[in-house]
């Protein structure tokens, strides 16, 4: 139960104070890690498609398997300590896993810029948290991409490291946000790491397989509880659901855009090429800023939900173990 505990004390955290700059950050960590590990990795094996695969194979199995001993190994010298020391400890990490107020908080300052401020501090609200070029985005270019990440965020940011934090408690969970953090940072299919970190992304869509139409269905649930289309929901998912290069994206996205009766996805530019990618959902109506509002609810809700369902599951396991 320990770990149910851990897990309900780190939401409760996460809602009530989102991520402050003046606690260090785990994922600021893995950052610098990856950065760290990449410099070196590229310069120990040859500069081949080849040599840059292998590298970055080491790349994606040491920072996953190093934060999980470490932080394994951290929570057992807090427990010999004393066990609430250890207790804290993994609270505080479950916490740190989560993303739910700092999302919801960054998507709502892309909306305050749209309507109270100007269409390049929208730009570069939204800049923030999407990995696509933001320059030449129009106001629903804005909208749209805000709402994408809320929708594809709340798979990456909540419900994997919620699933993986009550299957095997914080370590698990920061290991998962370990593999989440090198797709971000290497996962691209451009010049310098279409080799290098085809391992990496390739580890994520399999780590987010499960948690992704999890998520999906969780969504598709939380628009009828707050009051969107859960019919729309259902079809737009059961319908677009395969609609892009990742295996995961899509689930979330198609939720989302059939919930709030809007398109999402379409052509992206990255980097300064343009990706022409499928669209999702029907037009029903135009693109607005308060549809992140709207998205921004749905998160909430799902993420209850997704906390109550696995806490849940794991009482139930663990009762039935025990009988």
């Amino acid at each position: 139960m320990e770990i149910v505990y851990a897990a309900l004390g780190g939401f409760a955290l996460d809602l009530l104070l989102g991520d402050p700059a003046w606690i260090p950050h785990p994922v600021v960590w893995m950052g610098r890690c990856i950065a760290w590990l990449e410099e070196r990795l590229r310069t120990a094996f040859p500069k081949t498609p080849k040599g840059e695969l292998v590298a970055g194979t080491v790349l994606a199995a040491l920072l996953p398997l190093g934060t999980l001993a470490l932080s394994l190994g951290l929570l057992r010298l807090c427990r010999l300590a004393h066990p609430a020391l250890a207790f804290t400890l993994e609270t505080v990490w479950c916490w740190q896993a989560l993303a739910v107020r700092g999302l919801a908080a960054e998507s709502e300052n892309v909306r305050r810029r749209l309507t109270a401020g100007t269409l390049e501090e929208a730009r570069q609200a939204v800049g923030r948290i999407v990995g696509r070029d933001t320059d030449a985005l129009s106001p629903q270019g804005v909208t749209r991409a805000a709402v994408e990440t809320v929708a594809e965020n709340f798979a990456d940011g909540v419900a994997a490291p919620m699933a993986y934090m009550l299957l095997g408690g914080a370590p698990l969970a920061l290991c998962c946000k370990a593999v989440n953090t090198m797709d971000s940072m290497v996962g691209y299919k451009n010049d310098r790491y279409l080799h290098f970190g085809r391992t990496a992304a390739r580890l994520d869509d399999a780590v987010n397989f499960l948690p992704a139409r999890l998520a999906a269905l969780l969504l598709v649930l939380s628009a009828g509880l707050m009051g969107e289309s859960f019919s729309g929901a259902w079809r737009i998912w059961q319908r677009d659901r395969r609609c892009h290069a990742s295996p995961n994206s899509a689930q979330t996205e198609s939720a989302m855009a059939g919930a709030l009766g809007i398109q999402l996805g379409g052509p992206a530019a990255y980097f300064g090429q343009v990706h022409d990618k499928p669209t999702i959902g029907d037009p029903l109506w135009e693109t607005e800023p308060e549809d992140i509002l709207r998205a921004n609810r749905m998160l909430y809700a799902a993420s209850l939900l997704c906390l109550i369902l696995l806490c849940g599951l794991r009482v139930f396991i663990l009762k039935g173990v025990k009988l």
